[in-house]
């Protein structure tokens, strides 16, 4: 993922080269020489926001696999039942 940073000038002077840089990593955006906005591609919103995240999306997050994930088992007692 490349990060590019880009003045606000900068930014409107060539819009389409930010919107390509978009693609390939978050754009930001300077005020004054300090960040003050994120450009991202849409796709990425989404993802970022979790709002249309499938179960293959949320398994496949990166650095997911280095969580260690071990319940212990839980042992479930039937209940005795009075049908009388």
């Amino acid at each position: 993922m490349n990060i590019t940073t880009l003045s606000g000038r900068e930014l409107n002077h060539d819009v389409s080269s930010a919107k390509k840089a978009a693609r390939n990593g978050p754009v930001i955006i300077t005020d004054r020489g300090r960040p003050s906005h994120v450009l991202m591609t849409y796709e990425e919103f989404k993802r970022l926001t979790g709002r249309y995240r499938s179960l293959v999306d949320a398994l496949a997050m990166p650095g997911l696999s280095e969580i260690e994930f071990d319940p212990s088992r839980v042992e479930i007692a039937p209940r005795g039942l009075d049908l009388s």
